[in-house]
């Protein structure tokens, strides 16, 4: 199913480069003061390595070691390769969050590649938001594109245990509450979490995103899950280089993989390997970019009867190494595939259908990569939410929750805002048990600004002491993806946009059914109706700059919360063709 296109022909990057204007002398000359020959401006394919290597994001430290691998390759393949770097939002260092820059640095994206001389681009990301964004950017212009990731991290060790990067932070910081561990056992153990290069070494969003670009067939088969630190990871790097070179000879471009189909095939691959609530925020608008209308409905209609399968953490026991070990994501593919649940005719990046990448690929271990039968849970796809609670939907990722609470009523314990969480969390007197709901407020799109992962709240330390490690926790914001827990996000509306989560009060009864799909606030509506007239929106707005305009134009989390001018694809042309000189 190879697809190919009349080859030679003339490139995109020609008509800066092409002939003997005046114009075309200027591109040209310019470039060849860092010593390039004449010749590689004969009509060559150029590849733009776009590289989201900051110093500020240290799950993408190592990219530049990854680009020279990825150059190496477009040399070897006939390209032209050019380094540029692009936006880079990390998790871990951006404030308010790194969502609220991912719209932006997709925009980025978008230009840097529509505004230079790119016939193809290599997508160099790592960092969870760095993944979604290059694709958004990408699908927008929809020129021949393809994702390489950075790869996770190295195992952790703390006393002979697995240590998952962010799922044990959240969980020694919980013990530390309970008094189960000291605060200098907790900093002795922080050295053990980030021990080498590489994103998050658990099915986090940054191993999330990767899985989701191969199961989308935006990258070559099996690189999600190799470490970063891996001899393999740099041959992944060579060889995605050299495929680059032949999909502009193809013209492969993002439309052609990223369809329905592949859609659909990477919801149901989210499920089977328990990856994170934060993937349907980016799959919805990475879709949009496309033009493919998807939404909640597709993620519980796909994602419904997929058993969880890939035994890590936060939903198992395991780490990204061992995954990798096992066989990776190939054997999830192949897994859905012999299940019925695959599409197998989706075109990748390799110019093959997925099932050929996949159906001769061996499961070396399965205990990582479990047996359906030997499933952490038989229902593993994010589970949507509705109710008058949520009307445009909420989302629950069911094998990071607890059994016992899939059918919970319980009273509301509510937090008007984040700072308001953090100011009576562990006061003594805080009116709250494990019966209880917590309810945090004002934290979405809008609210935060930018909807940061603070949802999984930590439990209060009354309640910890009793041995309770889980309660259920609603809210318009998102969590980790390393996080774990009955966690209700993206509730939609959000509260600063008026949805109906501003309106609980401390008290009210709040019924949560997970089987029944089913989230309501057990007020009348007449109450409901009393509360919302005299409701004044206590966020305010951000004025002027990147902020003001994203609280202006971000749409709600159930559309992916990209911001509504640019949904949709503008394509490669440069704005009424003009040239600059």
């Amino acid at each position: 199913m190879t697809k190919k296109a009349e080859w030679p022909r003339k490139l995109r990057s020609q008509e800066w480069f092409g002939g003997t204007s005046r114009d075309a002398i200027y591109h040209r000359g310019w470039l060849k003061n860092q010593g390039y020959p004449n010749d590689l401006f004969d009509g060559r394919p150029v590849i733009g390595i776009l590289n989201t290597w900051s110093d500020m994001t240290p799950c993408n430290g190592h990219l530049r070691e990854l680009a020279e691998k990825v150059k190496a390759g477009v040399w070897e393949a006939g390209g032209f390769p050019m380094e540029v770097p692009v936006f880079s939002a990390s998790e871990n260092t951006f404030r308010p969050t790194a969502m609220m820059f991912r719209n932006l640095a997709a925009l980025a994206v978008e230009e840097v590649i529509r505004g230079q001389p790119m016939d193809g681009c290599v997508l160099l990301v790592g960092c969870d938001k760095t993944t979604p964004s290059l694709l958004m950017g990408a699908a927008s212009v929809d020129l021949p594109s393809i994702v390489v990731t950075g790869g996770p991290m190295l195992n952790g060790y703390f006393r002979g245990e697995r240590v998952g990067s962010g799922t044990h932070l959240w969980k020694f910081s919980e013990m530390v509450k309970a008094g189960e561990m000291t605060q200098a056992e907790f900093l002795e153990a922080e050295a053990s979490m980030s021990r080498s290069s590489g994103t998050c070494n658990t099915m986090g969003t940054a191993s999330t995103m990767a899985s989701m670009a191969e199961a989308l067939g935006m990258a070559l088969s099996g690189n999600a899950a190799i470490p970063a630190v891996d001899s393999r990871r740099r041959v992944m790097a060579q060889l995605t280089g050299r495929r680059i070179v032949q999909m502009v000879k193809d013209d492969l471009k993002p439309s052609e993989v990223m369809t329905r189909q592949a859609f659909e095939n990477a919801i149901r691959t989210n499920a089977a390997i328990g990856g994170s609530t934060n993937a349907v925020i980016h799959l919805l608008a990475i879709a949009g970019r496309v033009g493919i209308d998807l939404t909640l409905d597709d993620w519980d209609r796909c994602g419904r009867d997929v058993s969880t399968i890939v035994n890590l953490m936060p939903s198992g026991k395991y780490l990204m190494e061992e995954f990798f070990y096992a066989g990776g994501l190939p054997v999830v593919l192949k897994r859905l595939g012999e299940a019925g649940l695959l599409h197998k005719d989706a075109l990748t990046v390799s110019g093959e259908t997925v099932w050929d990448e996949v159906k001769d690929v061996v499961n070396w271990n399965e205990d990582v990569i479990l047996p359906a039968d030997k499933a952490l849970t038989s229902s593993g796809g994010i589970v949507v939410l509705r109710g008058n609670l949520a009307p445009k939907g909420a989302v629950l990722k069911p094998s990071a929750a607890s059994p016992h609470l899939m059918q919970h009523t319980g009273r509301a314990v509510v937090f008007e805002s984040i700072e308001d969480y953090h100011a009576r969390i562990n006061r003594d007197d805080l009116d709250i048990d494990e019966t209880c709901i917590m309810v945090l407020k004002y934290c979405g799109p809008k609210g935060y600004p930018g909807m940061a992962e603070v949802g999984n709240m930590g439990l209060p330390p009354k309640v910890l002491k009793k041995g309770i490690t889980d309660m259920i926790r609603i809210s318009d914001a998102r969590m980790s993806g390393t996080a774990y827990g009955t966690v209700i996000l993206h509730t939609a509306p959000e509260a600063a946009d008026g949805g109906p989560l501003a309106l609980v009060e401390n008290g009210d009864i709040i019924e949560v059914d997970i089987p029944a799909r089913k989230l309501e606030l057990k007020v009348p509506d007449e109450e409901l109706a009393r509360r919302r007239a005299a409701w004044v929106n206590p966020v305010q707005p951000l004025v002027g700059g990147y902020g003001g305009l994203y609280v202006k134009t971000v749409m709600q989390a159930d559309t992916g919360a990209d911001l509504d001018f640019l949904v949709g694809q503008r394509g490669s042309r440069i704005p009424m063709d003009r040239d600059s000189h």
